[in-house]
């Protein structure tokens, strides 16, 4: 199969180079601002939208203006993939199975600041060739395997970074272990396995949070604008992009060795963003306990939650492993022991004690959550439904086998 990744590194730019990065980002950034705002005229008086046709002719156009003669400094191609990328949002946008569609929203300075180069670009060892620009160094810290497709230049915390995207062809193989795990995600506990492994949190927001609150209060004390606030601004940027980069490697790591030990992944299907919103409510109906809900929120979405699943998901794919989706629902409150099955809240006594009231069975709550996503894993298996748009195992046959081994291994 086909499979396409990235490789990003940090650039090494000259003074002149970072100036030249911002005049290209800052021209892709007008066009998708001045091309959002005729759309959203358009969309007010009810008429139908442009789209990249339309806008590349109107992008054209402003080159030859006197007051946009600027967008001719920049390469043509980041423009026209800037407007290419406007095109999908809209199209995401109108699209209903989108769980999250919004309108696109404008560009700001300093934020996402980005543009991409999808030909005429080379790369030589450590060095890269942008077209107007020339030859560039970065930080190469691995080597690139695949065909380069495309280049993502972008601008993160005063510092510039190249994303290269790579397509390679890949056989995938039967995966080399034949185990199959239930997986439960908290907040005490990051991941529970079914076999009683857990892994512990990392909450890279939380360690660094009273640190960025007072960079943020120190901040606010600033002239906007002045060359202090930008110091203070810097800092902070450069916080949250420690606290992203560390949230990353814990996430890459653990979803890492969990994918290599094991060929079937069951987890809950769970709504993060259904779970995180916030309890603050209105006027009218002002929310319960909304200080409790505000930290829970955080520390959820501090998790990364969705992201591993992401992870595991497409590693899975690339080892010819699997990973199916339960509902959670009564998982962490119902009796994982044979022949019993009893479901109540007053099973869960605390966030990690759990005791059947039927039968007296004892457990770690995670643990218990975790056994009983891995046994409606097995059920969905047994039933031959599987979530197609996350699976890549074609031979439902082969895929019951395996969990029918993995269920006799751990009997």
């Amino acid at each position: 199969m086909k499979i396409r990744k990235a490789y990003k590194f940090k650039l090494k730019v000259s003074p002149s180079q970072a100036r030249v990065l911002n005049n290209y980002a800052g021209a892709c950034r007008f066009v998708w601002n001045k091309a959002l705002a005729l759309n959203l005229q358009r969309l007010n008086h009810q008429q139908r939208i442009m789209y990249y046709q339309e806008l590349d002719f109107f992008s054209k156009l402003w080159k030859k203006s006197d007051d946009y003669g600027f967008l001719k400094e920049c390469p043509s191609q980041t423009i026209q993939q800037k407007l290419k990328d406007l095109e999908r949002a809209f199209k995401d946008c109108f699209d209903k199975t989108q769980p999250t569609k919004r309108l696109p929203k404008f560009k700001r300075k300093g934020q996402h600041d980005s543009f991409r180069f999808p030909q005429g670009f080379k790369i030589h060892g450590d060095c890269v060739f942008l077209p107007k620009i020339g030859w560039l160094k970065f930080r190469k810290s691995r080597d690139i395997s695949g065909q380069a497709k495309n280049i993502t230049v972008s601008k993160y915390a005063s510092g510039w970074y190249i994303s290269i995207q790579v397509e390679e062809e890949r056989a995938i193989h039967p995966h080399t272990s034949s185990s199959m795990v239930g997986i439960d995600v908290g907040i005490a506990r990051f991941a529970t396995l079914s076999t009683g492994a857990y892994v512990e949190p990392l909450n890279a927001f939380k360690k660094l949070a009273n640190k960025l609150k007072v960079l943020q209060r120190s901040l606010a004390r600033k002239v906007k604008f002045s060359n202090n606030w930008k110091k203070v601004k810097t800092l902070i940027q450069r916080l949250h992009a420690k606290i992203r980069n560390s949230r990353q490697d814990f996430l890459h790591k653990s979803s890492n060795d969990i994918s290599k030990n094991h060929a079937m992944i069951v987890m809950e299907d769970l709504k993060i963003a259904n779970m995180s919103k916030s309890a603050k409510g209105n006027i009218d109906n002002p929310g319960n306990h909304v200080k409790a809900k505000s930290g829970l929120n955080k520390s959820i979405l501090d998790q990364g939650w969705y992201e591993f699943r992401r992870q595991l998901v497409y590693k899975q794919q690339w080892r010819g492993g699997d990973v199916i989706l339960v509902n959670p629902k009564n998982t962490s409150i119902t009796c994982p022991n044979e022949g019993c099955g009893h479901s109540s809240k007053a099973n869960r006594k605390t966030q990690s004690e759990f005791e059947c009231q039927k039968c007296g069975y004892k457990g770690h709550a995670d643990v218990v959550g975790a056994v009983n996503v891995l046994r409606l894993g097995h059920s969905r298996l047994a039933c031959g439904d599987l979530v197609t748009d996350i699976s890549v195992t074609s031979d439902i046959e082969s895929v019951s086998s395996l969990a029918q081994e993995s269920a006799r291994a751990s009997a």
